[in-house]
């Protein structure tokens, strides 16, 4: 309880950050087709639109999260949060101001370029910072609450918006933003700062010849060179050998062998960042094609988009806050997950099969299970590795999803606007969110062959960020 307490202001960051990112999502498909399509409930650009903004966000991410997560490693994660948290105000100001064609293209071209630096990162810090102030035990249950918390911002967002004007709306979601931003500066302690390795680096065994001689003796290394001062070792990403001459000094970003050899050195961490890849194409898939599959069916707006999420977030909370600090030391993440995952594919294909109004709403309330996939994910990944690489486990988590975040919008908003469009080979409107569930059947299959490892000590699992001496 007092480590919870601790997290207090990191809780009320995560609820004010959320709220302000929440509560602008039932209003943006009728800004967007009012902007592009006046008077119409079905607007193929604007499709096409949403999709090429998640697949450049996505891809933007693919880059940033990564490397957001290792410099939070060294440099702290209140540092890195200011970033993301001051830009993300931008785009509601914008909204705010006016919501006229122009002034659209003027929020769609800010929000892509902000989101592809910034898209995602704050809840992954917020992981990491858990991640430093929990001990591996109690991580899952308090993942369930970091992520509950965000799911009641959610509700309270949503249902702020049921009772707004569309104006209202961004001014407010401006307002919460920079709230949260000077909320987070004057009251969030800062967790780590990585300016010294609890284990050493680098051991050299020889015969004191050459310039290896000035490196003394370490007391359990993370890599050996071995040598007698002239010849040359075997370089690799895993390697206990390196040679002298490529030994370097840390850096920020991880390079693409290093999140694989982090991925390589342990078989559960691999098969979890299948499931995240699977998990979040299904996720984008259908984010990038409900709204507008509910607007041209049944003719949805605004307050039945928030209707709609507010019922999916009650549940939500609900869940990670009671029910899965409950069912965690009873079933353990792992089957926790699969349980998850099988009702992500039953409300998806719910939705893609809805032959009325209300079954929607009856496709919300699943999230009372579907919920529990992403805090026992990431859950998993941090017992993985030590307390000094959570920052890039996460992070590297992150990128995988921020890959399938590029992929999904380029297949499924295509397949969206082809079969609500008059064109389309055969009646069937649901058809591209049946393909998503599809695509979470497949992280549903995966999860059922993860078989979870010892939790990892609290030390380095690899490490090549190392600079020319």
């Amino acid at each position: 309880m007092e480590k919870l307490s601790g997290l207090s202001h990191l809780f009320m960051t995560i609820f004010l950050h959320n709220f302000s990112t929440f509560m602008v999502i039932p209003a943006i498909t009728d800004v967007t087709m009012s902007a592009l399509c006046p008077g119409r409930d079905q607007c193929s650009l604007a499709i096409y639109l949403t999709g090429f903004q998640q697949a450049i966000i996505g891809l933007g991410t693919l880059v940033t999260m990564p490397l957001i997560g290792n410099m939070s490693d060294k440099y702290g994660r209140k540092v890195l949060l200011t970033v993301p948290m001051s830009l993300m105000i931008v785009p509601s100001a914008i909204l705010a101001y006016s919501r006229t064609r122009n002034f659209f293209y003027a929020y769609y071209v800010a929000r892509t370029l902000i989101a592809m630096l910034s898209e995602g990162s704050v809840h992954c810090l917020a992981l990491a910072y858990v991640a430093d102030n929990v001990p591996e035990s109690r991580r899952a249950s308090t993942f369930g609450i970091l992520t509950g918390i965000a799911s009641s911002a959610f509700v309270c967002g949503n249902l702020s918006t049921r009772f707004l004007s569309t104006p209202s709306t961004f001014q407010v979601s401006a307002s919460v933003a920079i709230a949260a931003l000077v909320y987070m500066r004057l009251f969030l302690q800062d967790s780590i700062i990585d300016e010294q390795l609890t284990t050493p680096i680098l051991t050299y065994k020889g015969i004191g010849k050459g310039k290896g001689k000035a490196i003394e003796q370490l007391t359990t290394p993370i890599l050996t060179y071995k040598g007698n001062g002239k010849g040359k070792a075997n370089a690799g990403c895993c390697a206990n050998e390196i040679p002298i001459k490529d030994v370097r000094v840390f850096k920020s970003a991880p390079s693409l062998e290093d999140m694989l050899c982090l991925l390589k050195s342990s078989v559960t961490l691999s098969q979890a960042a299948v499931v995240a890849f699977f998990y979040s194409l299904a996720e984008v898939g259908l984010h990038a094609s409900l709204m507008y599959y509910l607007k041209a069916q049944f003719h949805f707006s605004k307050d039945q988009f928030a209707d709609l999420m507010v019922i999916s977030g009650i549940a939500g909370t609900v869940s990670q806050l009671v029910i899965m600090p409950i069912l965690t030391p009873a079933l353990g993440e792992t089957r926790l997950l699969a349980v998850g995952l099988f009702f992500t594919c039953v409300h998806v294909f719910l939705y893609s099969i809805a032959w009325t109004f209300w079954v929607p709403y009856v496709a919300a309330m699943f999230s009372i299970l579907f919920v529990f996939s992403h805090p026992c994910m990431r859950s998993i990944v941090s017992k993985q590795v030590g307390s000094c690489e959570q920052g890039k486990a996460q992070g590297c988590i992150s990128g995988i999803s921020s890959f399938a975040n590029v992929i999904s919008p380029l297949v499924f908003s295509p397949l969206t606007a082809l079969f609500l469009s008059e064109g389309a080979p055969f009646p069937f409107p649901g058809f591209s969110i049946m393909c998503v569930g599809f695509a979470s059947m497949i992280a549903f299959i995966q999860s059922l062959m993860m078989r979870t490892a010892p939790p990892i000590a609290n030390q380095k699992v690899v490490n090549t960020n190392y600079v020319d001496a």
